[in-house]
């Protein structure tokens, strides 16, 4: 059953996320269509809401969030909704060698780097460039050495809806050679907010290979094959249905928490990453994608910690990540697709979340 069927999406209160931080004014901007409504906050450029219609017609909110500013800026999960830099991911012992210089960052979670570090894009005012009724562009200036990393860096994330599809455009460009890789870590249940677990929820993953980890989570360095192991999704299964095998991998992770290799025609096209399905919804929600991998997290850490939105909690395995990306640790496997970003280059990365029915 439901859990939220009966009740109401009340609207979230606009003053509820004005505030100043750092000298900058955060505010909740609203992007609507026929088809779709989102929500964001300029707080770590995240998404709060995102309303779309389910089987029944009737208005579902799919992401994980908070209805006031301030319980993201105190809560222990950071990264709801938010664009995450300026690494997506881990890398090990927070340190990498680029042009024969060494970089020591943060170790935010256990022994490495963790999402940019102890104060990572989404803990940051990001600056409205362009608002209008179905775009949304946002950016950031990240000074060189912030949380360790070289190079004065501009980051630039344009949200736009267009039909059923939210399109996510990043852009960035450094004055020094520096490591970039950028996601938005939204936490999806496609039968909607307080609905309870995500196991029944259908998963395809377009990906041979996945890098298993050790048990830090941070890749072996391996491109390993996932034919025969509880990590092949590339036919649709539950999310529940092998999570609890006994298997290495997923003891570390406590579950799905792998960087996977998505198959691509080539390294510019969009390709499709992954495809899930809400069992009581029937919301279908596509991941098109230009990067070469996609971390898919099953909510594995959640611990029922923070009341969300309309009263619920963030009960563990009640949301699911799938995280568009560069692999994690690039800059220490030189095998693993550059993440290496030099002055004068630009950054492009699109990600597409298309939902229907």
């Amino acid at each position: 059953m439901n859990q939220n069927q009966n009740f109401h999406l009340e609207p979230l209160v606009k003053e509820n996320f004005q505030k100043t931080i750092d000298g900058k004014q955060t505010n909740l901007y609203t992007l609507k269509n026929t088809n779709l409504e989102l929500q964001i906050t300029n707080y770590g450029a995240r998404i709060v809401s995102y309303l779309v219609r389910d089987k029944q017609g009737k208005s579902t909110d799919i992401v994980v969030g908070f209805d006031d500013l301030d319980k993201y800026i105190k809560a222990d999960e950071r990264y709801y909704g938010a664009v995450v830099g300026r690494y997506a991911n881990r890398i090990a012992k927070g340190r990498f060698t680029l042009e024969g210089n060494e970089f020591v960052l943060a170790t935010n979670n256990g022994p490495n780097h963790l999402h940019g570090g102890k104060k990572g894009f989404q803990d940051v005012v990001w600056d409205v460039v362009e608002a209008t009724n179905n775009t949304l562009t946002l950016k950031y200036f990240s000074k060189d050495r912030e949380e360790g990393y070289p190079g004065n860096l501009e980051a630039t994330i344009k949200y736009s809806l267009n039909g059923n599809d939210l399109d996510l455009d990043f852009l960035a460009t450094t004055d020094k050679t520096t490591v970039f890789n950028i996601t938005n870590h939204a936490f999806f249940n496609l039968n909607g907010l307080g609905s309870g677990s995500i196991f029944n929820h259908q998963l395809l993953i377009n990906a041979d290979h996945y890098t298993p980890v050790d048990d830090t989570a941070i890749p072996l360095g391996d491109i390993a094959p996932v034919e025969s192991t509880p990590f092949d999704f590339r036919t649709t299964h539950t999310i529940g249905s092998r999570i609890k095998l006994e298997n290495k991998q997923l003891t570390i992770g406590n579950g799905y928490d792998h960087n996977y290799v998505l198959n691509r025609t080539d390294v510019t096209s969009l390709s499709l990453a992954a495809k899930a399905i809400g069992d009581q919804s029937g919301i279908v929600l596509e991941v098109l994608t230009t990067e070469p991998g996609m971390q898919f997290y099953s909510g594995n850490f959640m611990k029922s910690k923070h009341v969300l939105k309309y009263g619920f909690r963030d009960e563990p395995y009640t949301a699911f990540c799938l995280e568009t990306q560069h692999f994690p640790d690039s800059p220490n496997h030189p095998h693993f697709p550059s993440t290496v970003l030099k002055p004068g280059e630009q950054f492009l990365s699109k990600t597409i979340f298309r939902v229907s029915i």
